[in-house]
């Protein structure tokens, strides 16, 4: 069975950056990933190369920033009164990730820099900006559910459980 629309498709992943280092691993977790095909549930550019693909498949790719988190955007890296977030400077530490509703909705950002008053930062995607490099293994394929299909993502063991 191939990779289709309106399949669940689960498999191992390994997320490396240009400089080999591991991002991320579902091999480490023990537990392989599933999504529903076609329903947007995972970056764009890996959902492309899995098309077609069937269980026993294995291979690499890079998906490049359009394709994966966006390129890195300057606008996204703002100064904000600690008032305003109603912390104060000494709950904040660098690197730290804060969610805040912003006008376009919920948003999370990292914290760069604390000052004194302001706080500095970055709405952009850690990963935006960078190629992801996948090695990737479709271990099955099988038909999504009626339910899975109206939920809009997989169900069960490495997908979405409303339990």
């Amino acid at each position: 069975m191939n990779i289709e629309k309106e399949k669940v498709v689960s498999f191992h992943y390994t997320l490396t950056n240009d400089d080999g280092e591991t991002l991320d691993s579902s091999r480490e977790r023990g537990e392989p990933m599933s999504y529903l095909h076609g329903a947007g549930n995972i970056i764009p550019g890996l959902e492309k190369q899995l098309e077609g693909k069937a269980a026993g498949d294995a291979f690499q790719v890079t998906v490049p920033p359009a394709e994966a988190y966006g390129e890195r955007q300057e606008a996204n890296v703002q100064r904000l009164p600690l008032k305003k977030l109603g912390v104060s400077a000494n709950q904040l530490q660098p690197g730290m990730i804060l969610n805040l509703q912003t006008n376009q909705g919920p948003a999370q950002v990292t914290v760069l820099k604390v000052g004194r008053f302001n706080v500095d930062v970055d709405a952009n995607h850690p990963l935006a900006g960078q190629p992801l490099n996948f090695d990737v293994e479709v271990m099955d394929v099988r038909d999504a559910t009626d339910e899975e299909k109206e939920h809009g993502h997989a169900h069960g063991p490495g997908g979405h459980d409303h339990g």
